[in-house]
């Protein structure tokens, strides 16, 4: 850990403050250290790992295209690359689309936003984007999000970025006095964004879809509302579906479950896409997009993009998700932990909000007071309570994801009951343990 610690730069951290220890493997929701300690992932590591750890089926598919081919360019055709975008078309309904495979979420967010610009004929349009977002930490993505973390050092105007305000309905930035009106505010605010752009300059929306990093679940209107905001408008709609494809919000898709009326125009994905067993992104567009593309030059390109292995893998996480019918199960199970987060809320004055149950992502938002909702720290800074909280988690062999007041819960969909029954319990010990005041 030493040399790691002195070698490696680190990502969201301070380097002199990094002090992990290092993991050797992992099975299912577990994962092991060095010292043989196994831990609870109750975040999926970066809300990525919906198969588990070294999922058999997936590492087995690995191994086996390894064998055959390691790597081809994108200038050449590979089995897995076809079968995974075929796959990927047709568990989103984008008949007659296409996929372009990325390394990641932040590149996919970047060719997504390119490619709807080139479509729409705006090669400098305007992208709407939302305050409290995330969608990458390159130059552009950090353009793109709403996060106070990185906002100092882009320019948004720059890359063409229009912010308009969340749907936050627990803190509605717009005053509304229910989720329903913040939901309806909030897409107006695109709306209104959009309209004020001249000749029509706005290019496409880019939004999260619903699961995110920002701790938000938008209200069960606004995304519908979007979509007909959007389409009226002729502008494209972008679902970031990065960290809520794949089952974490119940459905293959988070859209999806709002049917025909929240079908995007694109969507993004990586995380879930392959389990996080291999790096890979992708965007997936409708066929109107793609038949706008289809004679044109396209000036992008990435070395890795459609990796074999990365494909197969994704084949072999897809297979896994249907077989085993996780994606059900996370839905099953989302709203059980939902009702159990709901009665902590009502025995722990320190939990304001609690949002999710559409699959397994639930947020816990924690403030000083329920009646007034003040915060202990100024977002994004965590309580001291807080972090002294996951440091006795960890103690106790479960792993808690954090970002500022929230407690961000989003383990493996293979999760065994009982493991996310003892996790619950153990938040309910340790929120009596710590003084919040």
């Amino acid at each position: 850990m030493t040399r790691e610690r002195d070698d490696v730069l680190h990502s969201w951290c301070i380097q002199a403050d990094w002090n992990a220890p290092t993991i050797v493997g992992g099975e299912g929701a577990h994962f092991v250290d060095t010292e043989g300690r196994r831990y609870l992932d109750m975040s999926s590591l970066a809300e990525c790992m919906n198969l588990g750890h070294q999922h058999p089926y997936v590492v087995r598919a690995i191994q086996r295209q390894a064998e055959k081919l390691c790597f081809v360019t994108a200038a050449w055709g590979a089995e897995p690359r076809a079968t995974l975008a075929r796959r990927l078309l047709e568990l989103s309904g984008f008949e007659g689309g296409r996929v372009y495979f990325s390394l990641g979420g932040a590149d996919a967010n970047e060719h997504a936003v390119k490619f709807a610009r080139q479509a729409r004929g705006l090669p400098q349009g305007r992208i709407v984007v939302r305050d409290r977002s995330y969608h990458g930490a390159s130059y552009a993505t950090m353009a793109l999000s709403g996060d106070t973390r990185t906002q100092a050092q882009v320019d948004p105007e720059a890359f063409g970025a229009i912010r308009v305000p969340p749907p936050y309905a627990y803190r509605c930035p717009f005053g509304s006095p229910s989720d329903v009106a913040c939901g309806e505010a909030a897409a107006v605010a695109v709306a209104t964004a959009i309209d004020a752009q001249p000749d029509g300059g706005v290019a496409a929306v880019l939004m999260e879809a619903n699961a995110g990093t920002n701790g938000i679940v938008a209200p069960n209107n606004y995304w519908p509302r979007l979509r007909e905001e959007t389409r009226s408008r002729g502008v494209y709609l972008i679902a970031d579906e990065v960290m809520s494809g794949f089952g974490r919000c119940g459905e293959w898709f988070a859209w999806q479950r709002y049917g025909e009326a929240g079908r995007p125009d694109l969507m993004t994905l990586a995380k879930g896409l392959t389990g996080a067993h291999v790096p890979l992104g992708a965007v997936v567009m409708s066929a109107d997009v793609s038949a706008r593309l289809e004679h044109q030059m396209l000036y992008t390109g990435l070395t890795y993009c459609g990796h074999p292995l990365a494909c197969a893998a994704g084949v072999a996480a897809l297979e896994a998700y249907a077989q085993e019918g996780l994606i059900e199960r996370s839905r099953s199970l989302g709203r059980a932990l939902y009702a159990r987060l709901k009665a902590l809320q009502h025995k722990h004055s320190v939990i304001g909000d609690v949002r999710g149950g559409d699959g397994l992502f639930a947020v816990i938002e924690l403030v000083l007071d329920q009646a007034t909702r003040a915060l202990h720290a100024p977002w994004p800074a965590s309580p001291v309570p807080l972090r002294a909280l996951v440091r006795r988690a960890m103690e106790h062999g479960v792993s808690l994801a954090i970002r500022g007041n929230l407690i961000i819960l989003a383990p493996p969909l293979v999760i065994a009951e009982n493991d996310l029954d003892d996790a619950v319990d153990l938040l309910d010990h340790l929120l009596a343990e710590f003084d919040w005041t």
